[in-house]
């Protein structure tokens, strides 16, 4: 694994919230390729649960400065870097205002979804690939894990098809038990149209449901890894379904090795 670069566009990431299936090995895989001399970067969301003063953010001044259309309105984008104690590992942070300063991650007190998460993980997706370019650091593989990070196949392959810089990178989707109950907006897939995406790409996203989102991202992805003992029968079959290379879930302990070499499939 030496010298290759691989992304990892996460929705979590430990140490900066709670450890759960997401934020875990959101950690552990950048840990193992940087571990043997991979280059990586990971890419998450700056909610306004990470504590900026004790996780030492602080804001790249020359990445910040754009703005994002996300359903025909302009949201500045500003970009937030840390590293990881001990691991020198960087922590790109996605923030707009409007989007992250909330104290809570996905839900309200109440345990009701955002009604604009749908916008988020828009702005995420675009945040993400925007900062990338301005980087100029091409990824060998773009490593996807969890729901918010979940639309970056379907826009990495159309809504930024004609971008050489990604002609050869390809999209690995982790697919977990944990997601979320109920939908997103009912118009999600309309403000995922107004980005002019065919279609016939994005019927999920009229009922935006965990599943329907996930294999929107499955049926835009270039591999697949089955992360959670327990995903879903619906998920699990249409992963087997979908012609693509996946990686049955394997337990903690083995997964260095295995992970490698899936990796490998697509350098």
């Amino acid at each position: 694994m030496k010298d290759k670069r691989i992304l990892y566009v996460s929705s979590e990431v430990v140490p900066y919230l709670a450890e759960n299936e997401v934020s875990l090995m959101s950690y552990d895989a950048p840990k193992m390729i940087n571990d043997q001399g991979g280059q990586i970067r990971i890419f998450m969301p700056r909610y306004g649960s990470i504590n900026e003063r004790r996780h030492q953010l602080h804001e790249v001044i020359r990445l910040s400065g754009m703005n994002l259309v996300v359903n025909d309105m302009d949201m500045p984008l500003i970009i937030k870097v840390a590293s990881i104690p001990k691991e020198r590992i960087q922590v790109y942070f996605i923030d707009n205002d409007e989007y992250f300063k909330r104290k809570s991650t996905f839900t309200d007190e109440e345990g009701n979804l955002f009604p604009d998460n749908d916008e988020r993980a828009i702005f995420f997706t675009k945040g993400v690939i925007e900062t990338v370019k301005k980087l100029n650091w091409v990824p060998d593989v773009i490593h996807v894990q969890g729901w918010m990070a979940s639309l970056l196949p379907i826009y990495l392959k159309e809504y930024y098809k004609d971008e050489a810089i990604f002609g050869d990178t390809k999209v690995v989707t982790s697919i977990f038990e944990e997601g979320f109950a109920g939908t997103l907006s009912p118009n999600m897939k309309e403000k995922v149209a107004f980005d002019e995406l065919p279609e016939e790409l994005i019927t999920e996203f009229a009922v935006p449901t965990y599943e329907n989102i996930m294999m929107n991202a499955i049926r835009n992805s270039d591999g697949v890894i089955i992360a959670s003992e327990n995903v879903s029968s619906n998920l699990t079959k249409f992963i087997e379904s979908s012609e693509k290379p996946f990686l049955p879930f394997v337990p903690k302990e083995d997964f260095a090795k295995l992970y490698t070499e899936f990796y490998q499939k697509f350098f």
